[in-house]
């Protein structure tokens, strides 16, 4: 007599919806994963360009021990599937003065460049800053991005055992005051401040103790070979390799419940049972009743709420001319209190930073012909359900290229207001977002807390993703699949045991995405 095994629906093919995925089909589970979208990836998609696709959403890989461990502890290696480089430049950075400095994935050599840039007294400034930071992130590591459910008695403990981390913490101070007492170099303290907005804050409202992002940095950068969205591929094919059938271009309208629990998924196509679902979206479409009116109560308002910053993004491809960039690059704005202020009462910056990912030049190449680009300038939250107007679409445009044209950088040819992609446009595409692309908001000192965890206030009902502990970023929603995974295994019973990898599993709608997903060997 066989016992059948439990089935979970997963709602959402981001990054922490495919890691979940995979590691809940290696746990021997039937898993069936539903997504609006024609391709895997969420936020992590591309575009279309005449040099090929483009990256349009994240573009730094970090904490790859992380994706390591996914494919290692479902049955593989994570070498066997995609190809990752590390980079020697971190990142680029251009001031309007003409300062331009580089961190290097050696912290000498990123001292070297500070010292002989910006001074010695910089350069130790920046050493004792990296020793600070990678502190933190090593004593916290454990008790809050590993915690399953990280608690305030959790970080206690820790900071009792051991003292030493109060001033490094700063807990009195937001990251923009901590590190103006940190860099008598006002170019450092903007340089480092900007890790506040990687999670969607701002320095000036952020808890000092972000700075611990800059150490995830400094560990390595490393970019996948064919893009990011290869990483999705990779591990959607993985998961369909163990059992896991994926439903593109699939809107779930509703989910319905049987005696407080979930029971089934309805789409606009049919109705499956469930015996668990696991949403990986923004919480916020769950207490606004996105998917039933008995889901509101899920997950409380302060999971939710305040929003995170959004974006502005161009995603083109051109030849480029007047400025040595680098893979990853920043474009400094004179005044980051006239940017930040400007975020905070809702406005598009008229002097803005930008990030310019110059996707065809990681490994130092240098493409002859056009190449691709992805150019990000950070905005406010918009309300869901609105549309930009054409006019807010050409002023965002023309701010950003006369903002690159004071830099020197030019294209050819220049893309124009169609290659932008607005916070209305993230609205649309991730329902009851706000356009925030890092679901709750940072900001205050005890933000890390109310984020929602793998388990919702409703049984049966699990989150998974960037808006779910422990934060944002491609490394943190896969840690949360590794959180939701284990709570469901625990609360299902399920075995653990390895599938065999012949197990055919399937799509629904024919999608190259999946069908071009290669497993490509090679020493990363």
């Amino acid at each position: 007599m066989t016992v059948a095994r439990p089935h979970i629906a997963v709602i959402g093919a981001g990054i922490g919806g495919l890691a979940a995925a995979l590691r809940l089909s290696h746990a021997s589970a039937r898993v069936t994963v539903f997504e609006r979208h024609a391709q895997p990836g969420g936020k992590m998609r591309t575009l279309p360009t005449a040099a090929g696709p483009v990256d349009a959403g994240p573009t730094v890989l970090t904490m790859k021990h992380v994706f390591e461990a996914l494919f290692a502890e479902t049955g593989s290696a994570l070498a066997n599937h995609v190809t990752l480089h590390r980079e020697d430049i971190l990142a680029r950075h251009f001031w309007p003065d003409g300062t331009r400095l580089d961190l290097m994935s050696d912290p000498e050599q990123s001292a070297e460049n500070i010292r002989t840039t910006l001074g010695p007294r910089a350069a130790a400034e920046f050493t004792a800053f990296s020793n600070r930071a990678a502190d933190l992130f090593d004593a916290f590591d454990a008790p809050m991005m590993r915690a399953p459910a990280p608690s305030l008695r959790s970080l206690t403990a820790t900071v009792i055992r051991q003292p030493r981390l109060i001033p490094k913490m700063d807990p009195l101070r937001t990251l923009a005051r901590s590190l103006g007492a940190q860099f008598c170099e006002p170019k450092l303290a903007q340089l480092f401040g900007r890790y506040a907005t990687y999670v969607g804050g701002r320095p000036d409202a952020s808890p000092a103790l972000l700075a611990l992002i800059s150490h995830a940095e400094a560990q390595g950068v490393w970019y996948v070979e064919g893009g990011m969205h290869r990483l999705a591929q990779a591990i959607a094919q993985r998961a369909s390799d163990l059992g896991a059938t994926f439903h593109f271009n699939t809107h779930v309208q509703r989910i319905e419940m049987q005696n407080g629990a979930p029971h089934a998924v309805i789409t606009e196509t049919g109705r499956t049972p469930t015996d668990a679902v696991l949403f990986n979206g923004d919480p916020r479409a769950l207490a606004q009743g996105h998917l039933g009116e008995d889901l509101r109560k899920a997950v409380p308002p302060p999971a939710s709420e305040p929003r995170s910053l959004s974006a502005y993004v161009h995603s083109f491809a051109a030849r480029a001319t007047g400025l040595p960039l680098a893979g990853h690059n920043v474009l400094f704005c004179a005044d980051p209190h006239e940017e930040f202020g400007a975020l905070a009462e809702g406005r598009m910056p008229r002097d803005a930073t930008l990030y310019i990912c110059a996707q065809d030049r990681f490994g130092g190449a240098m493409p002859d012909g056009p190449e691709r680009f992805e150019i990000i300038m950070n905005a406010p939250p918009a309300p869901d359900g609105s549309a930009p107007s054409a006019q807010e679409q050409e002023r965002c445009h023309s701010a950003t290229m006369h903002r690159l044209a004071a830099f020197g950088l030019r294209f050819t040819p220049q893309p124009g207001p169609e290659t932008l992609t607005m916070p209305q446009d993230f609205a649309a595409l991730f329902p009851a977002s706000n356009g925030s692309l890092y679901g709750r908001s940072p900001h205050g000192t005890m933000a890390a807390f109310h984020r929602p965890t793998a388990r919702s206030r409703i049984a049966g009902l699990y989150l998974v993703g960037g808006g779910a502990h422990p934060g944002a970023g491609i490394p943190m929603a896969t840690l949360s699949a590794a959180h939701a995974a284990a709570a469901i295994t625990a609360d299902l019973s399920l075995t653990s045991a390895p599938r065999p990898a012949a197990t055919p599993g399937g799509t629904s709608t024919a999608s190259p995405t999946m069908a071009a997903a290669p497993s490509p060997s090679s020493p990363s």
